[in-house]
C-alpha cells in the first residue's frame, strides 16, 4: 500500500489518514449524525444528496438504537433512490461493480465473483442481489454491524485482502471529491482486467486514467459462455449452453442484450 505522500498524489490520502466510522455504544446525537453522514456518503458513491432524498424514517429507527449501522446500509441500498442512482442508468455489470465498491468498500477480484452476482441479479432479483453482500461473511468480519463501509483495498491488512484489490479499486475510484455518477461512465470498468486477471496501472486521478476507459484494445475478443433458457411457448422446458465469440467493441452491449433477454452469462474469458 502507498504511503502518506504517494497516497497524496494518488488523491486517497483521506482514506489513509480516516479511522472507520462506528456507532458505539451510548452514542451520542453527533455521532449518530456522523455515521449516517458516512453511510450515505460511501453507500451512494459520494453523490449529491437533497434533503428531500433523505430515508428520515430509518435515520430516525438508527437513532433510536431500533436498527443497526448495517440495518441503514441495507435501506438506503434497497431504496429507490440507489436504483435511480446505480441500477437503472447503468449495464447490469457495471450495478454489481458499484456494489462491491459501495458495500464491501473492494473491487471484484475475479471473474467468478462477477458471474455468481450476475446470475443472482438476474434469477432472484434486486433484493437478493443486494443482501447478498451485506449478509456474508466477509460483510460481517469486515464491518460487523456498527461500522459504516468503507474502502478497504486502500488501507492495511484486512481480512481476505489480496494485492491485486488495490489496482482494481484504484480503476473504479475517481478521486475524493468525485462522485460514481459524475464519472459518466455507464460500462463496467473492469471486463478487460478480470477477464484476463491483470491488474490495472494506477495513475493519478488528474490525468484522466481513471475516468473510466476498459482498458481493452479493440482486437481483442472474448467468449461468453451463456445459459439460454427455452422459449416461453415450449413444449418442453429446457436448457442449453452456448459460447459467443464477441470483439471487445461489443463486449459490454452484448452482455446487457443478454441481461434483458433473460440469460444467464456463466463466464466471459479473454480468447
Amino acid at each position: 500500500m502507498p504511503g502518506l505522500q504517494e497516497a497524496a498524489r494518488l488523491g486517497i490520502k483521506p482514506f489513509e489518514e480516516a479511522e472507520p466510522v462506528e456507532l458505539r455504544p451510548n452514542w451520542s446525537p453527533d455521532e449518530v449524525k456522523a455515521v449516517i453522514a458516512a453511510a450515505y456518503r460511501q453507500v451512494l458513491g459520494n453523490d449529491y444528496l437533497m434533503e428531500s432524498e433523505r430515508l428520515s424514517s430509518a435515520e430516525s429507527l438508527l437513532a433510536r438504537g431500533d436498527i443497526s449501522v448495517r440495518d441503514f446500509v441495507r435501506a438506503i441500498a434497497g431504496s429507490e433512490l440507489y436504483r435511480k442512482k446505480f441500477l437503472y442508468p447503468n449495464f447490469h455489470v457495471r450495478f454489481i461493480e458499484l456494489n462491491y465498491k459501495h458495500l464491501l468498500g473492494r473491487a471484484p477480484y475475479d471473474q467468478t465473483e462477477i458471474a455468481e452476482h450476475l446470475d443472482r441479479f438476474i434469477s432472484q432479483g434486486y433484493e437478493a442481489e443486494i443482501d447478498s453482500y451485506l449478509n456474508s461473511i466477509e460483510y460481517q468480519t469486515s464491518f460487523g454491524d456498527n461500522i459504516v463501509p468503507y474502502h478497504r483495498d486502500f488501507q492495511v491488512d484486512h481480512p481476505g485482502q489480496r494485492a491485486i484489490g488495490f489496482s482494481r479499486l484504484s480503476h473504479l475510484y475517481g478521486g475524493y471529491a468525485n462522485s460514481d455518477r459524475a464519472q459518466g461512465r455507464k460500462q463496467p470498468r473492469l471486463t478487460w482486467e478480470v477477464a484476463r486477471n491483470l491488474a490495472t496501472p494506477i495513475t493519478p486521478p488528474n490525468t484522466g486514467a481513471l475516468s473510466g476507459a476498459l482498458g481493452g484494445a479493440r482486437g481483442d475478443v472474448y467468449r461468453l459462455r451463456i445459459l439460454r433458457s427455452a422459449t416461453p411457448n415450449a413444449a418442453v422446458v429446457r436448457q442449453t449452453t452456448t459460447e459467443l465469440l464477441v470483439s471487445y467493441d461489443q463486449l459490454t452491449t452484448k452482455l446487457q442484450q443478454l441481461n434483458r433477454a433473460g440469460s444467464k452469462v456463466i463466464s466471459v474469458t479473454a480468447v
